[in-house]
């Protein structure tokens, strides 16, 4: 299993580069399509996967990134007020078919999957993208890193004792001040080509900070969807990892937390 894990986390860095690296229609792709694989397993948690619900969610994914690649951002609460009533039409008419819990969730996927993690994309076509994009993942996977390491060394005090007893508060404060010092160190490196950032050091160390505490709120978000629905992995797409909400729980939060903080902290 630890040799499965292993050599699919390697796969899947080296892939990430490559997209990451190269940006474009290609990032966009990629983060198109893992935003609509995530929605279609947090559907299947929800039994609605193959179900009018869940088509609705997929076009409405669909038509939000169609939106962002032509820049008709500003048309985004007119499709998120446009899938809703469809969802509700479907929902009153097939009553009592479907729950008002897969109502929810069927328009939850769309801003949790598809809108949330397209920051991704965003972040990488900002004015420094191809260098502050590299923040979402410091964030994120430097979080758990740290946190991990953290808690072992350090951990006393349960943070969430019934949802994942093994994580402390100790670790969640290691994990947001090493990913502020990784943050730090990267922009000491890198700093000097980031244009657009008045202190690369502050603000990346910044938004390191406030992103890790953000990601440590998706893991353990998605991991409560997991509880409440009796769901060991979402799915098992990628390798001794599961699926790409096991993978990208985190990631789907750091990215508009990076992109937010760095427009405000720029």
């Amino acid at each position: 299993m630890f040799r499965t894990r292993l050599i699919s986390g390697i796969i899947l860095v080296i892939l990430a580069v490559i997209v990451v690296s190269t940006g474009g229609a290609l990032l966009y792709g990629v983060t198109a399509v893992i935003s609509l694989v995530g929605m279609f397993e947090l559907y299947r948690v929800m039994g609605i996967e193959k179900k009018s619900l869940g088509l609705v969610g997929y076009l409405a994914g669909i038509s939000y990134y169609g939106l962002l690649w032509f820049d008709g951002q500003k048309y985004v609460t007119l499709m998120a007020i446009a899938a809703l009533m469809l969802l509700m039409t479907i929902y009153v008419f097939t009553f009592p078919h479907y729950g008002t819990e897969q109502v929810t969730v069927s328009f939850f996927g769309i801003f949790y999957l598809a809108v949330m993690l397209s920051y991704l994309y965003q972040v990488r076509e900002m004015a420094d993208g191809r260098y502050l994009v590299w923040l979402i993942f410091l964030s994120s996977w430097g979080c758990d890193t740290c946190a991990y390491c953290a808690g072992m060394l350090f951990g006393r005090h349960k943070l969430t004792p019934v949802l994942s007893p093994k994580k402390t508060i100790e670790g969640a404060v290691g994990g947001i001040i090493g990913a502020a010092v990784l943050g730090f160190i990267y922009a000491s490196i890198f700093g000097h080509r980031m244009d657009e950032i008045g202190n690369p050091q502050a603000a990346c160390a910044a938004a390191c900070a406030i992103a890790a505490v953000i990601s440590q709120i998706g893991d353990l978000a998605a991991s409560a969807i997991k509880r409440n629905h009796n769901v060991k992995d979402y799915g098992h797409l990628i390798p001794g990892h599961g699926g790409v909400l096991d993978r990208f729980d985190s990631v789907i939060f750091t990215a508009p937390a990076i992109f937010f903080a760095l427009t405000f902290l720029g």
